[in-house]
């Protein structure tokens, strides 16, 4: 790869006045390249090229849509282990987790081309005689794309597969933080006959090129993962325009561990939801709230596994846990867990930063007992490798524990309990709930999506994603 990228906008390359250097947080003297940084100007022309690129697109036929679709899909499968090691390289979760999330994103294509394929209209009878009526579903037309860094590939592909598959043109900003991923995916989608305009990348920071996209009353719809705090943003910039949004933010999710746990069980869920990708997930469990007649087990078996964990290099072999992204992110773990440990939580293990034989933003996994769902660690999300055990008396606490937030996206509990897991099922306030599995981990076909401050708009994924990428025509009709 070229040590310059540059941005894409109607179909073409192109520079831009600046750029940033993009550097691997498992050895930051490792330059990944430089990345181009769209002007406010630019953002406006690659709104403009979408408005006539969608037009081409919408009127392109289901097999070429289909065709494009599954091209992006199959070349990101022959690529994985190459695009993994990229992604990887720039984020810093570890490869496997970085091919499987390049793997991942290739399913989103495959899916979303054959839904092409799967767009049925309704016809219904009217009320009047002689009345027929259709309700067809039409492309919403230009679709911002604000992606985060943690899954710098996947979390973007699942917005813009839906999108081209429905008829929609992108104008995509990736996080600053990790352009390469991007990039990578943007010259996949550069060589698909598509209209020009019909996806565009602007690479640059969220305070000038990011509010320009939000603030567009030329854009029709905007989708956006990141933290409450901008997401509250975005929602105001874009209902301003009456732009259609959809919001995934920030959650505190927990997993209970009740009575009945198989201890073993509980530990691998806590262990793959609150530390797999360095503890740097939206579905990730930072609460474990367990009851107290398996705590002190379930917190001696949790120790036992944390001692054994491999922190090193993404790119390393056995490597489990990889660095947090950047300086700022880990500064502002140990910050965290200072504070934490001055409200009185106890540090059971980890809480320190790590160093290795390369430079690089490297931290223990942290576990902290005797904490309480008030402590600001309990209540707001921190976005690393940091989970809290809360104490409690039985599966009823436990659950209005889980409750007691204000977000809401996903749950888990393990259990033996049908009665008890049926309860959970009804009674958590989250968009997902898990039984005897981690919080982290969703599947493609299916929503995705929070509750309370987590999430606002239409579902992702599966089918549910028609929802937002489309809009809904009524049309009547009269044989004269």
């Amino acid at each position: 790869m070229s040590d310059s990228h540059p941005l894409f906008i109607a179909g073409q390359w192109q520079e831009s006045e600046g750029s940033i250097a993009n550097h691997n947080p498992s050895d930051t003297d490792d330059l990944i390249g430089h990345y181009a940084q769209a002007s406010v100007a630019q953002v406006g022309e690659a709104i403009d090229a979408a408005r006539q690129g969608q037009r081409e697109w919408a009127k392109t036929g289901l097999e070429q849509r289909y065709a494009v679709l599954m091209a992006i899909g199959d070349e990101l499968v022959a690529r994985k282990e190459e695009l993994g090691r990229l992604l990887s390289r720039e984020e810093g979760k570890p490869l496997a987790e970085g091919m499987g999330e390049v793997y991942r994103s290739a399913q989103f294509f495959h899916y979303y081309a054959a839904e092409v394929l799967r767009q049925l209209d309704e016809r219904v009878d009217s009320v009047r005689p002689g009345v027929e009526i259709d309700t067809r579903r039409e492309p919403v037309g230009v679709v911002g794309v604000i992606s985060p860094w943690n899954f710098p590939m996947a979390t973007a592909v699942w917005k813009i597969a839906p999108a081209l598959a429905f008829g929609n043109a992108v104008v995509f900003k990736p996080a600053n933080l990790v352009p390469a991923s991007a990039w990578a995916l943007t010259e996949i989608i550069s060589r698909q006959p598509l209209p020009p305009g019909t996806f565009n990348l602007l690479m640059g920071p969220g305070s000038s090129v990011g509010d320009a996209l939000i603030s567009s009353p030329d854009i029709h719809a905007l989708s956006f993962t990141g933290s409450l705090e901008v997401g509250r943003r975005v929602a105001a910039a874009t209902a301003g325009n009456l732009v259609k949004c959809q919001l995934e933010m920030g959650s505190k999710n927990a997993l209970i561990v009740a009575d009945d746990a198989d201890l073993d069980l509980a530990v691998e869920a806590a262990f793959a939801g609150a530390y797999s990708g360095t503890g740097q997930k939206c579905t990730a469990s930072s609460r474990l709230i367990v009851t107290a007649a398996v705590h002190d087990a379930f917190v001696d078996k949790l120790v036992a596994k944390l001692e054994g964990v491999t922190v090193g290099h993404a790119l390393a072999e056995g490597v489990q846990i990889g660095p947090v992204a950047d300086a700022r992110q880990l500064a502002s773990n140990l910050a965290w867990i200072e504070r934490a440990r001055e409200q009185g939580a106890r540090l059971a293990f980890g809480g320190e930063r790590l160093e290795r034989e390369t430079p690089g933003y490297y931290m223990a996994p942290t576990l902290f007992t005797e904490t309480t769902n008030d402590m600001a660690i309990n209540r707001e999300e921190v976005f690393g490798p940091i989970a809290c055990v809360i104490k409690v008396a039985d599966a009823e606490e436990a659950i209005e524990t889980l409750n007691d937030t204000n977000f809401g996206l996903t749950a888990g509990i393990i259990t033996n309990s049908l009665k008890l897991a049926s309860e959970f099922k009804a009674r958590a306030e989250t968009g997902c709930v898990m039984v005897n599995l981690a919080t982290a981990g969703t599947d493609y076909h299916v929503p995705f999506g929070g509750r309370k401050d987590s999430s606002f708009g239409p579902r992702e994924q599966g089918r549910y994603a028609r929802e937002f990428y489309t809009v809904v025509k009524t049309c009547y009709v009269k044989a004269n």
